[in-house]
């Protein structure tokens, strides 16, 4: 697909069919998310890829029930890293490793899309409990769960504001 209709058609998918497709897939898509800009090219960013369907349910009860993370056949969990954004210090900390994932996980829906697969960003949940089920150590936090796998939903357009409403020149 070229670049303008994979943006047209990627969409927030919560329902997925029961078909597996291989983790080579899952790899590529990884490579080209870290493909993404990062501050000083750190890649402060760390990618959890969960298959086990009982951590897919405890991460979809600590994403407040979000229950459809479940039926996805592959989950992956973008982190940020703040050991590898130490040499920005606070700023790197409290910003720049937050925009380093958020990049990539712009990326992986893309080439989500791109692959034929469903995803959806979700940003709603227990921090610590998400960090706590993957055990992840102290640097790293977790910033989105996103669970790839082929839809089962009909394909609906989103709708958008007009543009017009969001762009403004020099002055607010």
């Amino acid at each position: 697909m070229e670049l303008k209709e994979v943006i047209m058609r990627r969409c927030s998918v919560r329902s997925f069919k029961e078909t597996d497709f291989p983790l080579e897939i899952v790899t590529e898509i990884l490579e080209y998310a870290n493909m993404a800009p990062s501050a000083g090219n750190l890649q402060a960013r760390d990618f959890i890829v969960v298959t086990d369907d009982e951590i897919k349910y405890e991460l979809a009860s600590a994403a407040f029930g979000q229950m459809f993370i479940v039926e996805a056949p592959v989950v992956v969990v973008a982190c940020a890293n703040l050991k590898r954004i130490a040499p920005y210090g606070k700023r790197g900390e409290d910003l720049y490793c937050l925009q380093d994932a958020t990049a990539a996980i712009e990326h992986i829906l893309l080439m989500a899309t791109d692959f034929g697969l469903g995803s959806c960003w979700v940003g709603a949940f227990n921090e610590n409990k998400v960090s706590e089920i993957l055990n992840l150590p102290s640097y790293i936090r977790p910033v989105a769960i996103i669970p790839l796998g082929y839809s089962d939903e009909k394909e609906s357009e989103s709708s958008r504001m007009d543009i017009k409403e969001l762009i403004h020149y020099n002055k607010w």
